[in-house]
Order: structure tokens, then sequence, then C-alpha cells
């Protein structure tokens, strides 16, 4: 097994097709073709189903695709660090679901380094996808929030990916709406008010489940839904099409503006939001240092808010 082999088969079920990736790769197609199937005999297992319309990874085929990202970025991070430099890269890589606190923690730590050489990357992800980074180390931490209703089925799957997860805050449930809604000026509102409008919430890839959902309240029937797979999108259609979201309540005019407001939802559930690592290391000094700037951040937002 070559790393070349692996960064061949990445780029393949990037582009979802041999020729497309041979293409991007600048080779021969029947080359490339060759290289991956050497490699599925070599280990004994098959990467992707063909077919007229492209190529799809198989179950076995994710899993050996997140192992190679893993290895390839491991390379290209001793090449980054050793190769050529006087003095070595900051690094520091966190998946979290779609949330305004997060990114804003993260500008301030950036912001710290900002005279320093540095590779920092933030994936907003699916929860599965956010418990897949942490495991394979392609992220140090992972944000997610556990609830009555996912609770233990998130406690599990954190688990089995030999994770551990830390508790950060609670946060009571809250609709974002558009300012212009006529629900906007409500002290608070139920789910049946919410019914009228469309509930947007964010796509959870492959691996879908209610329990992976973003989103409280998320098996309870609705009329009007609609799944989106990033938060300028979701926010978009809030205002255009007066939907709502559920979700902890923190927002951040500086990134989302001020056409989006918060209202309290009445509901006997609650957000535990925390984050997961691995279990089996001890936390870099920047990843502390990035939850410590996640906790002041929160910590005044819901000052201000009398929280």
């Amino acid at each position: 097994m070559k790393l070349q082999q692996l960064k061949y088969v990445i780029k393949v079920a990037e582009s979802g097709s041999l020729t497309a990736a041979a293409e991007r790769l600048f080779i021969a197609q029947p080359s490339l073709s060759k290289a991956v199937s050497e490699l599925e005999r070599e280990m004994d297992i098959t990467i992707f189903t063909r077919s007229r319309t492209g190529v799809v990874p198989t179950e076995e085929g994710m899993r050996f695709l997140s192992r190679a990202r893993q290895v390839v970025e491991q390379a290209e991070l001793l090449e980054s660090e050793y190769k050529g430099t006087d003095r070595p890269r900051r690094v520091f890589g966190i998946s979290t679901q779609h949330y305004a606190f997060v990114v804003n923690a993260f500008v301030s730590l950036v912001r710290e380094f900002d005279q320093n050489r540095y590779e920092f990357s933030l994936r907003e992800t699916s929860t599965a996808g956010i418990i897949d980074d942490v495991r394979v180390q392609r992220s140090e931490l992972g944000v997610l929030y556990r609830c009555d209703f996912n609770g233990n089925v998130i406690t599990n799957a954190v688990k089995s990916a030999d994770l551990h997860f830390e508790p950060l805050f609670c946060a009571s449930p809250h609709v974002f709406v558009s300012r212009d809604n006529p629900l906007a000026a409500r002290p608070s509102v139920t789910l049946a008010d919410l019914a009228p409008y469309p509930r947007l919430s964010y796509d959870q890839g492959i691996r879908n489940s209610l329990y992976f959902a973003e989103e409280l309240h998320i098996a309870e029937a609705v009329d009007k839904s609609i799944v989106v797979t990033d938060r300028a999108t979701l926010f978009n259609l809030v205002i255009g099409l007066n939907g709502y979201t559920i979700s902890s309540g923190i927002l951040s005019e500086d990134l989302n503006g001020s056409q989006i407001v918060s209202i309290p939802l009445e509901s006997s559930e609650h957000m535990e939001l925390g984050y997961v690592k691995r279990a089996d290391r001890p936390l870099s000094s920047i990843a502390e240092r990035y939850l410590q700037l996640l906790r002041d951040y929160v910590r005044e937002y819901q000052s201000e808010q009398g929280v």
C-alpha cells in the first residue's frame, strides 16, 4: 500500500467517478482504475461499488476511506511541519454541530495566533461526522449536544468510538425565527404555535437518525419540513420563508446579522452542550485555550441575556 494510492481513492470518493477523478489528478483513467483495483486486492476489500453512473463507497469502503484520510492528513502535516520550514506550525482542528458560539470562540482563538504560523480547521458537519472526525484524529475536539430523547444513543455512540463526552453548559430550547415573523414579539412559543411554519433542520447524511438530529423535538410530526446542509442557507430560509429552527438560543449578530431573533420554546426538554475528545490522550494547550474562550463567550452571552 502506498500513500499515493490512498490519495487516489480519496479523490475518487470526492469526485464520484473514476473519470472525473483521473481528470483532477491529471492521470489516465485506466491507470487510476488499475491503482484502485490493486489497492482493493491488496487490502482484500471492495472500496467502491461501480456502475455506469459512477462509483459509491461501500460500507467497508467508507471505514477504509476514513482511515485513509487520517493517514494522508497526518502525512501532509508532517511535510508542512518539517519539510523546508524554519519553525513548527500550530495545528488544531474542531468539528461541530451548527452553533454560532463555536465559531465566535474559534475566531478569538485564531486572532490570538495571528502572528504565528498555524494550521487550524473548523468543520460544521453531521453528528456522526463529528464523532468520526475525533475518533480518527481529524479533529481534536467535537462539539455536540445531548438531551433526554437522544442521551442514551449519543452516549453509547461516543463510548463505542473510544471517546469521552465532557459537558460545557445546559441551555433551554429556543426557536430562531425572522424578526418579521408574527411570533417574533412573543415572550415564548409552543410547538402548536409553530405548526403553520416550515421547520428547518440539518441534514445528517447517509447515517441519518432521529437520535443524531441537531434539533430538539425532531420526532414531532410537522406538515412543512425543509432539510439543509449549512447554517447560512438555514438562516436565509428562516428569513425568506418565515421558517424556524430549534436550537440553544445563543445567537451572534456579528455572524448572523440582526434579522434573526431567539424565542424561548415551552418544552420539558433541555440541551446539554458538550465536547467529545479521545479518551486515551490529554488535550493540547491550544484545545484547552479554545475551550476557555468558548466558555467565556457563552458565559458573557448568558449574562447579557440575564440567563
